[in-house]
């Protein structure tokens, strides 16, 4: 392959690296400290703040169109959106558009309140995303909680009905507790947390950065049930002539309904939910304004935990979503019988008191089930629902540790220093004993450091001292690429043969060495990775990213700045080595020709 090509190939990849590692360098150098913050708060911190924040800037701007000054410069992204409201209600645009003109755009206040808490959120949002796509720091560098959880296995043969359970339903008990620890902890915008499996019985919890324990264990220990009822539509309806009737006196302050003989002995009101703009749950609202409700039986159709799998695909008539959901063959007897004698009712699905959904009952389902009517977001949520809500084993905190902040910080600027002062150690290594070689080296290694951080920005990895130890592990096999092709081409330059032979012939003789060496170390971070977890996961991902850049860096970036060197700036010398050079080599190898 021509200089050319390769000089293409090598700026490619530079430029797909630095857009994998630009969200990096976005989160930890040009993001405030504060903004971080708020990313990395729960969406009930994001939805506050955004509120707060959107009604003290609707107040200025309204003081702002009392005596019909400009709009405040922080503000000026309503103008944009005030031309289009008058465009969409055909009106014209007023010449000049100051605060009052703005603000006359908007039918209420609350519309123009909207406008502005959506900038907050969506730049909120935007910085949460963004930190997503960062490299993380794990929990021995920033902090934060670990949690040991025993589970109680008896209590899932309990709901079993006092079935003794097997290796397979244990495996699957664990396997679903996992599941719902992840879409809780994920629910509530926490640090990417680490949860695994311990032994046999026991859920290892990790939560880097600040976080309350008291409320992690609210989170983590909630029963969490999914239910299915059938709706008591006479009830409904005799519900809500009461509640239209009396809409201050029907519940009192926690909720609960004050005059229980309004809906039958065997019956329940519960609120139909839904999610909103943050993800955060909210009471649906009737085209009256009014709150929706729904009657339903006390009575459980169904338990959640008879689902096994849950998934939206697409209707192949009209290619809208709907949910798809399997039950086990126990659960689908159950939901048989219910829903072949209960055909055109509507059947509600109820997660941890609240109506998610409550679609009607077309025809006696069996193992695998149909629910419509829903827009993408709201059938996915769906599905998440019926897959995580009801925990299948219930959960003990066996022990719970809080590491500090500063602790995480000590331990950054220690595997920081042990890093740089192995980096730097190991470049003026190269450029004291290899003299002009050495500063091609030193090159190749911090290419080499630059992909692989670039690699582990776009795999989102969590950063931790074991993945901090792959790297300097690999910043020496890199080193001992080098030093393979380096020796190499020392023996050839005692031949007498010339800067360019001299090249070839190094780095043909030192590639199965190098690959070789790279190959059984890639098999162990293999085997590693795939055997291991948690921190020693981590290392193998990093050793085994670490390979395959320390190859690409000493067989193809340094080989090219060898022979830019030759074949561009027309050198003849090769500095390899003090005692060694292509010139003496050359006229040794004269002198002998000549028979001196």
């Amino acid at each position: 392959m021509s200089k050319r090509y390769r000089f293409i190939i090598l700026l490619i990849v530079l430029t797909v690296c630095f857009l994998f590692l630009w969200p990096s360098i976005r989160w930890y150098f040009f993001t405030p400290r504060d903004q971080q913050t708020l990313a990395q708060g729960s969406r009930q911190q994001i939805r506050t703040y955004s509120s707060e924040a959107a009604s003290a800037d609707l107040q200025r701007i309204i003081e702002a169109s009392r005596t019909s000054d400009a709009v405040p410069s922080d503000l000026e992204y309503l103008i944009p959106i005030a031309k289009k409201t008058y465009r969409d209600y055909n009106l014209s645009v007023p010449s000049t558009l100051n605060s009052k003109t703005v603000l006359e755009a908007f039918s209420s206040r609350r519309e123009a309140m909207d406008a502005i808490e959506n900038k907050y959120r969506n730049e909120i949002f935007a910085i949460k995303d963004l930190q997503r796509s960062a490299v993380k720091l794990g929990l021995d560098l920033s902090g934060g909680l670990s949690i040991v959880l025993q589970t109680n296995l008896d209590s899932v043969s309990q709901r079993l009905g006092g079935r003794p359970l097997n290796e397979e339903d244990r495996i699957d008990a664990m396997n679903r507790a996992l599941e719902v620890l992840n879409s809780r902890i994920d629910r509530f915008g926490l640090t990417e947390p680490v949860i695994r499996r311990q032994g046999n019985d026991q859920i290892y919890v990790e939560i880097p950065g600040t976080a309350d324990p008291e409320r992690i264990n609210d989170i983590i220990m909630g029963k969490g049930s999914l239910t299915f009822h059938l709706e008591n539509s006479e009830a409904t309806e005799a519900f809500y002539r009461y509640y239209l009737a009396n809409p201050t006196s029907t519940f009192d302050a926690s909720g609960n309904l004050i005059n229980q003989y309004i809906i039958p002995d065997n019956t329940m009101v519960l609120g139909v939910y839904t999610k909103d703009r943050y993800g955060l749950d909210e009471q649906r609202k009737n085209l009256d304004g009014t709150l929706s409700y729904i009657v339903v039986d006390k009575e459980i159709g169904l338990d959640g935990n008879y689902i096994e799998e849950a998934n939206v695909e697409r209707n192949n008539m009209d290619g809208k979503p709907e949910v798809i959901f399997r039950l086990s063959p126990e659960g689908g007897e159950i939901f048989y019988q219910l829903t072949s004698l209960n055909i055109d009712r509507n059947l509600a699905i109820v997660m941890d008191g609240r109506v998610r959904s409550a679609p009607r009952i077309s025809t006696g389902i069996r193992e695998r089930g149909t629910i419509t009517g829903f827009d993408a977001d709201s059938a996915a949520n769906l599905a998440l629902v019926l897959r995580t809500a009801a925990l299948p084993v219930e959960l003990e905190v066996a022990s719970q540790q809080s590491i500090g902040a500063s602790m995480g910080e000590d331990t950054i600027n220690q595997g920081l220093y042990a890093l740089l002062g192995g980096i730097s150690l190991v470049l003026v290594f190269l450029l004291v004993y290899y003299k002009g070689a050495g500063v091609n080296a030193v090159i190749a290694q911090l290419l080499n450091f630059y992909i692989m951080f670039s690699v582990l920005s776009a795999l989102s990895f969590t950063l931790t001292l074991p993945a901090i130890a792959g790297f300097i592990l690999t910043i020496g096999m890199a080193t001992d690429a080098n030093v393979i092709i380096f020796e190499r081409m020392k023996e050839e330059m005692r031949l007498g043969k010339s800067r360019k032979a001299v090249i070839e012939a190094g780095f043909a003789k030192a590639f199965w060495a190098i690959m070789d060496s790279n190959i059984t170390t890639f098999i162990a971070a293999l085997f590693l990775s795939q055997l291991g977890s948690g921190p020693i996961r981590g290392f193998a991902v990093s050793l085994s990213i670490g390979v395959f850049s320390s190859v690409f860096t000493a067989l193809f970036v340094s080989r090219l700045i060898f022979d830019f060197g030759t074949d561009v700036m027309k050198s003849k010398d090769l500095s390899v080595s003090w005692t060694t050079r292509i010139e003496e080599a050359n006229s040794v190898s004269s002198a002998k020709g000549a028979g001196l």
